[in-house]
């Protein structure tokens, strides 16, 4: 059963004749007789009785009131996809994680809703598993998370690098480390650490890197909050590996220290980065306010550093 035969179907009973369903189609009568022949014959019964005017039978006149809201729905279907395509859609859903929401986003915010004041817009902080997960099943229409090596643009997904940051070491401004000039990753080991919990890639980042020097990582507490980091690595001997942009808020704050690890053997700075990275899928960046929303971002580390030292 095609859409097409259901339409002629509704003409013919509309003007109960064969060859004015035609005319008014635009199509040949052959045509119109053989789209209802093919309706006819995939329910297994006559709708029309043939003769000087076409009349319903009474499985027609049953089909008929299906086949209206068949159609209706068809319609009513095809003006919602137009309209997501046109830009009419009403919500706009972003998933980030919590460094973005607190750096970026608030000046990204106001502007996007100034420029499209019918989109409601809903943001959420999450980890970057849980926000690329949340796309994937289409409850978010554009994400910002960690990257990751597996993470590449595909058929599904448009993904576009923002910025790398320097992970730090964040801990209380009387911690035993902070007085050392140099810190390495040894020196990490004996003290109880804070990380990321589960679906935060920064916690498996950092996870690997002491698995990498086979050094063991001494995880004392688990939390998702950026802000109860500060709490708990004040006044104690814990110890965060956190992005640059998040000890931001403390890095003048005398109660805390913020430090780079260093490699024993030069001196140097060990180059110990995350990289951030927008998100969508590609079926969603053809709707004008999610295209719009993805450049915005994209366009706000374009003209800024995209390397955070």
């Amino acid at each position: 059963m095609r859409l097409e035969q259901l339409q002629a179907f509704l003409k013919v009973a509309e003007l109960g004749s064969f060859q004015q369903a035609a005319l008014q189609s635009e199509v040949t009568q052959s045509t119109i007789s053989r789209q209802i022949q093919g309706l006819e014959s995939a329910l297994k019964c006559q709708l029309f009785h043939r003769g000087a005017q076409a009349k319903l039978t009474v499985a027609g006149e049953l089909f008929l009131r299906r086949a209206r809201k068949i159609c209706q729905e068809w319609d009513v279907a095809s003006e919602e996809i137009s309209s997501l395509f046109q830009g009419k859609q009403t919500e706009l859903c972003v998933a980030a994680i919590h460094s973005v929401c607190v750096s970026s986003l608030p000046s990204l915010l106001p502007k996007f809703c100034l420029g499209h004041p019918h989109i409601q817009l809903r943001v959420t902080a999450l980890g970057s598993d849980r926000a690329l997960k949340v796309l994937q099943d289409g409850l978010v229409d554009v994400a910002i998370i960690m990257s990751h090596r597996s993470l590449t643009n595909t058929k599904e997904l448009a993904i576009k690098p923002l910025y790398e940051e320097q992970i730090c070491i964040l801990m209380a401004g009387d911690h035993p480390l902070a007085a050392k000039k140099f810190i390495t990753w040894k020196d990490l080991g004996p003290y109880p650490q804070v990380i990321f919990k589960d679906g935060y890639r920064m916690r498996r980042l950092v996870e690997d890197e002491f698995s990498r020097r086979e050094i063991p990582l001494n995880v004392s507490l688990e939390l998702n909050i950026p802000e109860a980091f500060y709490g708990v690595v004040q006044g104690s001997e814990m110890i965060a590996l956190m992005p640059q942009s998040l000890v931001k808020p403390v890095i003048e704050n005398p109660s805390f220290s913020v430090r780079y690890l260093f490699c024993p053997e030069s001196g140097d700075r060990q180059d110990f980065r995350r990289q951030v990275s927008v998100v969508t899928t590609v079926d969603r960046l053809q709707m004008p306010p999610v295209a719009e929303f993805f450049n915005l971002v994209v366009d706000h580390y374009r003209c800024g550093a995209l390397t955070v030292n």
